[in-house]
């Protein structure tokens, strides 16, 4: 199913773009990703430049490889993944509850509980 160029999209980036971004985000090469996904590269280069589209078996398993639903390449979505709201509550709520336990057996020792809080903050720095 070739399509304008672009790719398939129904709202916000389109498939090729999204692809790019993701490979990108990861550091991957197109070799990688296409050997990953049993593609050559420039068929590979195709979905990211707009040229080729994915079938719907190719989009699932560029979803499970970027870890991303289908929705979100789909253009169905700004969502990345497939968690729901309670998805999310359920684990910001254990989160929180490992974070009490942490508060709880925290360090004496004020320079110790600030080296430890920084590091925490620089951690969630270096992850965004």
């Amino acid at each position: 199913m070739n399509c304008s160029k672009g790719g398939t999209s129904m709202e916000g980036k389109s498939i090729s773009k999204k692809l790019k971004e993701l490979r990108e985000e990861k550091g991957y090469l197109q070799k990688f990703i296409a050997d990953k996904i049993g593609v050559r590269s420039n068929t590979l280069s195709g979905y990211e430049n707009g040229t080729r589209s994915p079938d719907p078996e190719m989009i699932l398993k560029l979803a499970e490889l970027y870890d991303v639903s289908t929705d979100y390449l789909l253009g169905r979505t700004n969502n990345r993944n497939n968690k729901t709201v309670d998805d999310i509550d359920e684990e910001l709520q254990e989160l929180l509850s490992e974070m009490n336990v942490w508060y709880k057996n925290e360090p004496e020792d004020k320079e110790l509980k600030l080296r430890m809080l920084r590091k925490m903050i620089q951690s969630f720095e270096e992850s965004n």
